[in-house]
């Protein structure tokens, strides 16, 4: 065998790991054999591919290549169940990524572990979501969001978004097939800013990893000219929009990027984004006490969304230290709902997961200290 060239496997497509493995002098299933130790068994060293001859393992060793398995360098579990892990990349960054077990007894009811850095238990769940991130930090500066004050660090590459997964999974003794985990792609960043790093990982994830494009879902803020790309790829999660906002001019409060492309275009996307059988558009929508909550905010939303197969998310507010504003009461959560709900809208309360961990929508900071610590 010829040394190969020095490269980080995870990441990589079946195609380019069978051309690496051509390339070294090997025959062309042993790109197999890696793709199913990267992906599948989620092996953290070339050491431990198990399938490869140990000449072929030591010459990758030697040759530094390496899985660029990420590090779960803290995690901190919920009174709900919910896990949030501080992940760190080769060159010092890091980015939060949540486990969310629902059902059976995945979910902690008495709060002793709030806030803990031990590993979860062992525990049933009947089905979990992983929100993952996308860049290390994010340029959107939506000003609800603790995310967007760290601003935006660099994209993550596609093993770094895939490697997110592959960590937790392994962390909650995941096997395959995986077909009781979802993946919202929710975390810190914008995805669609990350596009061609994004795309690539939700192939890597359905292909290698194997989890169900239709068990994955896609926020964005409303970057209007990747909507449409999006609607045109093989292999796509849902849609979810981050709406936020009934009027232009609200909107371009909270979110800046609305200056670019405004409620008119970012709907008109929606419109002629192509739908498969019983899919619905996701538009969500955080509540803000007494900026947008109020009735006649709900009658635009309405109005906004009229004829779209689509469902709203409310989400509540969730709290963070240097963000200006406030959880609206739960009456004004239900008043809103209901004007969508009589209007022929399907809204749903989106319950806040890991709020107490800061590991809710809009959280996620990279926090380190967990409130009462």
């Amino acid at each position: 065998m010829s040394p190969p060239k020095q490269v980080t496997l995870l990441g990589l497509s079946l195609q380019e790991l069978t051309s690496f493995a051509e390339e070294a002098g090997e025959p062309s299933f042993r790109g197999r054999q890696i793709y199913e130790a990267v992906y599948r068994q989620r092996v953290e060293s070339t050491e431990q591919i198990s399938t490869l001859s140990l000449e072929l393992r030591r010459t990758l060793l030697e040759g530094g290549s390496s899985i660029g398995f990420p590090q779960i360098e803290k995690r901190f579990v919920s009174a709900d169940g919910t896990v949030r892990y501080l992940i760190a990349f080769d060159d010092g960054q890091s980015v939060e990524t949540v486990w969310m077990p629902e059902g059976d007894d995945g979910e902690a009811g008495d709060g002793s572990q709030a806030g803990s850095e031990a590993e979860p238990a062992e525990r049933k769940w009947d089905r979990a979501t992983i929100c993952v991130s996308s860049q290390v930090g994010c340029a959107v500066d939506c000003q609800f969001c603790l995310t967007a004050l760290l601003g935006v660090k660099r994209n993550l590459t596609a093993g770094e978004i895939v490697g997110q997964v592959c960590a937790v999974l392994k962390e909650q003794r995941v096997s395959p097939p995986q077909d009781r985990v979802n993946i919202v792609f929710m975390g810190m960043g914008e995805p669609f800013l990350n596009y061609d790093n994004f795309t690539k990982a939700v192939r890597l994830l359905v292909e290698g990893v194997g989890i169900p494009e239709s068990r994955m879902t896609v926020s964005t803020a409303g970057i209007v000219p990747r909507i449409y790309d999006l609607g045109s790829e093989a292999v796509r999660p849902k849609l979810a929009i981050s709406l936020n906002a009934s009027n232009d001019e609200l909107r371009s409060r909270l979110m800046p990027i609305n200056r670019k492309w405004n409620i008119e275009k970012l709907i008109a996307a929606a419109r002629d984004f192509p739908l498969r059988n019983r899919e619905r558009l996701t538009f969500e929508y955080v509540l803000l006490d007494g900026v947008n909550d109020g009735a006649q905010n709900a009658r635009e939303v309405v109005e906004l969304i009229r004829g779209l197969r689509a469902k709203v998310n409310l989400i509540a507010f969730n709290p963070g230290p240097g963000v200006a504003f406030s959880t609206p009461e739960e009456e004004r959560v239900l008043r809103f709902q209901k004007i969508l709900t009589s209007a022929g809208v399907p809204a749903f309360i989106r319950r806040p997961r890991g709020r107490d961990i800061y590991a809710a929508c809009g959280q996620l900071k990279r926090t380190v200290e967990v409130a009462g610590r």
